[in-house]
């Protein structure tokens, strides 16, 4: 007794012009909104270190005063920068898009590793964004 059944096929879905849809075909995403955030550095402490934290308390971060920060968006890193003040708010100039071929790259040397390249951590592993 053979248990094989015969599926039917299925075109690809099209447009309502006729032209298939795919992954190149982004307007419809352009208005989803995303979170960005910027992260200025990172730390691991443990959980009795965290809970000796109060007001006035000091975290060190894994980066120098100056160093580019980190642009994510919905949590994964993008781009970096530089912070700047514009009008008594926080700003972000961006440096470097991450993930650009090597001749769109601004500002750093194709092959230069970033700060966060460098930490050796993921977005996930440790708290430090503003």
């Amino acid at each position: 007794m053979s248990h094989e059944m015969e599926l039917p096929a299925f075109d690809r879905p099209t447009a309502a012009n006729g032209s298939h849809t795919g992954q190149n075909d982004l307007g419809r995403l352009s208005d989803v909104p995303v979170e960005l955030a910027v992260e200025i550095g990172r730390t691991r402490m443990t959980v009795g270190e965290t809970l000796e934290l109060r007001p006035g308390s000091i975290v060190v971060l894994n980066r120098m005063a100056g160093e580019p920060v980190d642009l994510l968006v919905n949590g994964t890193p993008i781009a970096h920068g530089e912070v700047v003040v514009i009008d008594e708010e926080f700003g972000l100039r961006i440096t470097d898009v991450l993930g650009a071929p090597a001749g769109e790259q601004n500002g750093r040397a194709s092959g230069e590793a970033s700060a966060a390249d460098a930490s050796g951590q993921s977005p996930a592993e440790a708290p430090g964004t503003v």
